[in-house]
C-alpha cells in the first residue's frame, strides 16, 4: 500500500511539472499574437511570462494625432489552455483585464472616437489584389476559442459635445464586466454576458446591472438592464433641450428587457422617478407645463412611475433613440399625472411612423390644452 501511495504522489508530481512546462511555452505562442495587433500610440511598460499565463503592465493608448488618452490598463493577464501546442488552433481559458480605463468622445458633429486599436493597414494606393487578400487570410487567420473575457474594477468616461456646451459627462466606476464563450473568426453564437458597476453623479453614484447575452457576430442581444438610484441631472444635457424649467433635484431607478434582433431594437421598461422636485415658475418639462406639474408632483409625494417601449430601426437615419424615449416617458408621464392626453393619443401613435418631427407637432398640442383650460376658467 505505502509504494502505490509514493507511486501516486511521484505521478502528480510529474503531471505538476508538465503543467506548467505546457502553460509556459504554451503563453510564449501567444505572444507574438498580442504583439501583432499593436499599432501607433499604443504602449506597454512590462510583459512578462509567469509560470501560468502572460501578463502585459502599464499598457496605454493615445490617438497620435489628437494625442488623446484613449486607453490605461493596469494589468492583462492571458492563461492559454494546456492543449495550444498540440493543436492549429489557439484556446484561451480566460482573458482578465484589471484595473482598466476607457475615454471616449463625440465631437460636435456626432463623431465618435474612443480606444480603437486597429491592424496595420495597407499603404494609401497599394493595391491588394483578391489572390494575394485570400492566401494573407488563409496564412494569418487561426482559429481562436476564449472562454472568459474578464473586466476588473474599470472606469469609463464619456465626454459628449453633440448635445451642447458644457458637454455631457457620463462616468462609470467600479465595473465587473464577464462575457462567456467567444469564437473567431466570429461565430453566430450566445454568449452570456453580465455587467456591473456604479455611474457617478454630482452628489451620489448609482447602480448599474446587465445580465443576458450577445452574439458577438450579428450583434443581437437579450439582455436585463437594471439601474438603481441615478441622479436624473446626470442626464441632464441629453433633455435639456425639452425641459425649459429647472428641474432642481431627483433620482430614478430604471429597469428594462432590451432585445436587438436584425438592428432592430425592441425595449420595453419601467422608470420610477423619486424625490423628484421641479422649480416653480415657468418653463415646460417634456411638453407639459412647470406649473402644472409642481402642482401634480406634490400630489403624488414627488414620486412617480412612468413607462416605455422604445422600438425601432437602429439603421434607418430617422430613427433617434434619445428622442423616441423621451418621446415615450413625456406620454407616459403626461398618463400618470392624470393629464388628459386622449385628444392626441391615437395621433401620437401616427406621429412614431410619420417620423420625429410629427411626433413633436402631436405632443406640442398637450400645451395648447392646457392653455385653452386656463381661459375657459377665467
Amino acid at each position: 500500500m505505502k509504494k502505490w501511495f509514493i507511486l501516486i504522489g511521484i505521478l502528480v508530481v510529474l503531471f505538476i511539472g508538465g503543467y506548467f512546462v505546457l502553460s509556459f511555452y504554451a503563453v510564449k505562442f501567444i505572444q507574438p499574437h498580442l504583439q501583432k495587433v499593436m499599432g501607433p500610440g499604443l504602449t506597454l511598460e512590462e510583459m512578462k511570462l509567469k509560470t501560468t499565463h502572460l501578463s502585459a503592465r502599464g499598457i496605454q493608448y493615445e490617438d497620435p494625432q489628437s494625442k488623446k488618452r484613449f486607453l490605461q490598463i493596469e494589468e492583462v493577464r492571458i492563461y492559454p489552455s494546456l492543449l495550444s501546442l498540440l493543436k492549429k488552433s489557439l484556446h484561451i481559458k480566460e482573458f482578465t483585464i484589471l484595473q482598466p480605463s476607457f475615454f471616449f468622445y463625440r465631437s460636435r458633429e456626432g463623431v465618435f472616437t474612443g480606444p480603437w486599436v486597429t491592424m496595420k493597414k495597407e499603404r494609401e494606393g497599394e493595391e491588394v489584389s483578391e489572390e494575394k487578400e485570400k492566401k494573407q487570410k488563409k496564412g494569418e487567420s487561426i482559429p481562436i476559442q476564449i472562454d472568459r473575457i474578464r473586466i476588473q474594477k474599470g472606469s469609463v468616461d464619456f465626454e459628449d459635445r453633440k448635445v451642447g456646451e458644457p458637454p455631457a459627462q457620463i462616468k462609470l466606476r467600479e465595473l465587473d464586466f464577464e462575457i462567456r464563450d467567444i469564437r473567431y473568426p466570429l461565430a453566430s453564437l450566445h454568449s452570456p454576458i453580465e455587467l456591473k458597476g456604479k455611474m457617478k453623479g454630482r452628489t451620489q453614484e448609482g447602480s448599474i446591472t446587465l445580465k443576458g447575452w450577445i452574439d458577438a457576430k450579428t450583434m443581437d442581444m437579450e439582455t436585463s438592464l437594471k439601474v438603481r438610484e441615478i441622479e436624473v441631472k446626470t442626464f441632464e444635457p441629453y433633455y435639456q433641450k425639452r425641459v425649459t424649467a429647472e428641474i432642481e433635484s431627483g433620482y430614478m431607478d430604471m429597469g428594462s428587457k432590451i432585445a436587438v434582433k436584425e438592428k432592430r431594437i425592441d425595449a420595453p421598461g419601467e422608470v420610477d422617478l423619486i424625490n423628484l422636485h421641479v422649480k416653480e415658475g415657468g418653463g415646460m418639462v417634456l411638453w407639459i407645463p412647470a406649473e402644472t406639474l409642481v402642482s401634480l408632483l406634490e400630489k403624488k409625494g414627488h414620486q412617480i412611475k412612468v413607462k416605455f417601449h422604445v422600438k425601432g430601426n437602429m439603421e434607418n437615419p430617422q430613427f433617434n433613440l434619445q428622442e423616441t424615449f423621451l418621446t415615450q416617458v413625456a406620454i407616459s408621464l403626461a398618463q400618470a399625472l392624470g393629464i388628459p392626453i386622449k385628444v392626441v393619443g391615437e395621433e401620437v401613435l401616427q406621429g412614431m411612423l410619420k417620423g420625429e418631427k410629427g411626433l413633436v407637432e402631436e405632443l406640442q398640442s398637450i400645451e395648447e390644452l392646457f392653455k385653452k383650460k386656463k381661459e375657459k376658467k377665467r
